[in-house]
């Protein structure tokens, strides 16, 4: 059944190695070697894991692309802020952030953009 599997998420990089960079030393993120074409492999944590695999630049989307589930999203954001990750702040109709952090209903979430351009997410389920 696919509710009781884990999952890779793959997202396109064009520069590999500053890609590596950022996902170990900016998010902490724990590799586990590279596959045959060139993907470098991640673990995520509960058996799941994130794939950076060679794209052409421009390969990145407008939209988030993955998102961790955190208990503490303002602590996440101080950590991460303190290792060189910059967070985007929106002040948009339907989307507004204060201290980086936009509250929707009982959740609350931050975006910031990965060494390659891709959208990532921070959110906290209260």
């Amino acid at each position: 059944m696919l509710t009781a599997t884990r999952t890779t998420t793959i997202l396109p990089v064009s520069d590999p190695e500053r890609a590596r960079r950022f996902y170990t030393d900016q998010l902490g993120l724990t590799p586990l070697g590279s596959t045959e074409d060139g993907t470098l492999m991640f673990e995520l944590g509960k058996g799941d894991a994130l794939g950076l695999m060679p794209a052409e630049e421009g390969s990145q989307t407008e939209h988030t692309v993955l998102s961790f589930e955190v208990e503490d999203v303002s602590a996440e954001i101080r950590d991460l802020e303190q290792r060189g990750v910059r967070f985007d702040d929106y002040d948009l109709p339907d989307l507004k952030t204060v201290n980086h952090i936009a509250v929707m209903g009982s959740e609350k979430a931050a975006w910031f953009h990965d060494s390659e351009g891709n959208i990532l997410c921070l959110h906290q389920a209260d």
